[in-house]
């Protein structure tokens, strides 16, 4: 068996075992990324486009802010509707920051870029990884490449390897405790190089369900509506999508609408979870190893930030013989600010959505609580704090 030696052995070739490692790196900790998908497979998957600010500050710490700064677009708000009130929220002018319109993809692009230059090992297309008495000195892992089998000694593991991956599913079922919320319905996205129908992000409630207007760039849109989970790719034609599209989003957004085929097409459900606790002996769960949830507050790839944020310094000091408080710590911090992330995303989903079968008290008080936030300055404050992120 061939055997390779280094001081944290990160499970996850994607954004946050990306940004761990180059954090890492960057500290004097020597890393080698385990993934299982090939790196185009990696580059190619369309997920989140909105940065808190902390993970803006977090990216340019890792020295892989430039291309960002340079093509990013700084949003000082966003628009919440019903119909066709508009309920402007203004993030800059509540409490002094932004978020950052930069998705996911070019952040992982970066990243790769900037492993790629320190040197760092990634080894892609990784299977049959198991993770190898985590609860003692001497961890190691195991797994297949290029036909081999492999063994990775390490001092720690850091799992980022999703909600499927084997990280999480080392800890023993009756030492962890998940908590699940599935909702009924998915959003259906498309991706189009067309202009937005407004310059920041519109949350649609309407009638005939929800829809969110987003972007990547002036010239390249994220659209999403709606769909029960029921529905396939194969039910929704570009024709079908922008006419409902159309239909729920305020009618002055609509009037600027321009439609174009898309370039890509997908159906995410929708779901909150977290698993208790995030450390197990060596082992640390990051991102969505420990936590999923649903896209409407913009949570999913600044979660797995802050994460990194807790983890990259508290392995710093255990494996520079700073001390352990850090990484005996990092599960109750993070845990902290994830179960207050799931509140507002789950809140964001129950006031945006309609549930089916749902009584006419729960579309009531939908409207209710954006009334409330079109009248209550208070009220809006509340949700620009938690969507610029709270602090980490």
């Amino acid at each position: 068996m061939t055997r390779l030696i280094t001081e944290v052995a990160i499970i996850g070739g994607g954004p946050s075992g990306l940004l761990l490692s180059q954090l890492l790196n960057r500290a004097g900790v020597a890393t080698v990324i385990l993934e299982r998908s090939t790196r185009a497979h990696v580059l190619g998957r369309i997920r989140a486009g909105i940065l808190e600010w902390g993970t803006v500050g977090l990216l340019r710490e890792a020295g892989v802010g430039a291309r960002m700064d340079r093509e990013g677009i700084a949003h000082d708000g966003c628009v919440l509707s019903d119909e066709d009130l508009m309920v402007h929220v203004n993030f800059r002018a509540l409490t002094g920051q932004q978020v950052m319109v930069y998705g996911q993809t070019e952040v992982t692009r970066d990243l790769y870029d900037a492993q790629d230059a320190q040197g760092t090992t990634i080894l892609h297309e990784v299977t049959d990884v198991e993770i190898r008495d985590p609860e003692r000195t001497g961890s190691h892992v195991e797994f297949t490449h290029e036909g081999r089998r492999k063994r990775l000694d390490c001092l720690y593991v850091a799992g980022c390897d999703g909600f499927h991956g084997v990280s999480r599913q080392t800890i023993p079922a009756q030492k962890r405790r998940d908590f699940e919320r599935v909702y009924p319905f998915g959003w259906l996205g498309i991706l189009a190089e067309v202009p937005p129908v407004h310059d920041e992000l519109i949350y649609s409630n309407s009638r005939h369900g929800f829809a969110l207007a987003s972007m990547r760039n002036e010239r390249l849109v994220r659209h999403y509506v709606q769909v029960p989970l029921s529905d396939r790719i194969e039910d929704w034609s570009d024709q079908r999508f922008w006419e409902e599209f159309s239909r729920r989003i305020p009618a002055e957004a609509a009037g600027r609408l321009v439609t174009g085929p898309s370039i890509e097409k997908s159906i995410a459900p929708l779901r909150s979870f977290v698993s208790e606790p995030l450390r197990w002996g060596n082992l640390f769960l990051v991102g969505d190893a420990a936590h999923i949830v649903p896209p409407t507050g913009a949570k999913g790839l600044n979660l797995a930030a802050s994460d990194v944020f807790y983890l990259h310094g508290a392995l710093t000091d255990a494996v520079k013989g700073r001390g352990t408080a850090g990484i005996d710590a990092y599960s109750a911090r993070a845990l902290a600010r994830i179960w207050k992330a799931m509140r507002f995303s789950w809140q964001m989903t129950t006031m945006l959505h309609r549930f089916e079968g749902e009584d006419a008290f729960a579309e009531r008080m939908r409207k209710a609580t954006l009334a409330h936030l079109a009248q209550s300055e208070t009220a809006r404050r509340e949700m620009a704090e938690n969507y610029v992120g709270l602090p980490f």
